[in-house]
């Protein structure tokens, strides 16, 4: 009888060659944490059209890559998760650091039977004045909205019935796939869950490149163009998220 694993790694990826081997890295040692069984945890790369080593890297590291054309993160999650074979579905960003327990923590979350969505949550790979800024505004958002960042995960029948992520969206569509996940989990007694200690290590390499307080022009940019300036609201979008390479 086949072997299917129980964890499908979702990573989205557009030219992640430098950061990607980092963030296998740390799946190969919270895979070890996690067990004796390397069939236990799959990865699959959304390769999003990139032009560098991408998948080259993915597919020496043991990682299916899933070629995606269409420029869009919920397009790269979705054409890798169509791939899955896992029960349980986990995405991350390529430019993440795993913390070393958690498929640990995620299977004894998911155990429970109470959880529809969770989220591991993040720490900084560095700290400064506007990055802690930054942070003391985002981590109260995340708590009001009851959403968070970092590995997101699910079952594979739940991403199914809600139809995954919606790829006309070009940000945010990870708030929105936990929101519908809240909503249908609620119906068979499931709600969101953070992990209690494992959350991942994000990349700054945003405010390494933006600078250390960007994130307050970003946040108040993007609405007031969407009110008044559709157009330049998309172009700026296109710009900070897909085409800053």
């Amino acid at each position: 009888m086949p072997t299917f694993p129980l964890f499908s790694v979702i990573i989205p990826a557009y030219n992640e060659a430098r950061l990607l081997p980092r963030l296998l890295d740390s799946i190969d040692v919270a895979r070890a944490r996690h067990g004796d069984d390397p069939q236990a945890i799959e990865v699959i790369v959304g390769n999003n059209a990139s032009t560098d080593a991408t998948a080259e890297i993915a597919r020496a590291r043991g990682c299916l890559v899933v070629d995606v054309a269409k420029r869009a993160i919920a397009a790269a999650r979705n054409g890798a998760a169509g791939a899955a074979r896992g029960e349980i579905l986990c995405f991350i960003d390529a430019d993440s650091i795993l913390h070393p327990e958690t498929f640990n923590e995620i299977e004894q979350v998911m155990r429970t039977g109470r959880c529809a969505v969770g989220a591991s949550g993040v720490w900084m790979e560095r700290m400064s004045a506007g990055i802690a800024a930054t942070w003391l505004v985002m981590v109260p958002a995340t708590r009001l909205l009851g959403v968070d960042t970092g590995v997101v995960f699910c079952r594979r029948g739940d991403f199914a019935a809600v139809g995954g992520y919606r790829e006309q969206m070009l940000v945010a569509e990870d708030v929105d796939f936990m929101w519908r996940l809240k909503r249908h989990g609620r119906k068979h007694g499931g709600r969101f869950r953070r992990l209690p200690t494992a959350r991942a290590m994000t990349s700054t390499r945003k405010f390494d490149r933006h600078g250390d307080w960007h994130y307050f022009r970003i946040m108040l940019g993007v609405p007031f163009k969407l009110c008044f300036a559709r157009g330049a609201a998309r172009k700026m979008v296109w710009a900070y998220w897909y085409a800053d390479r």
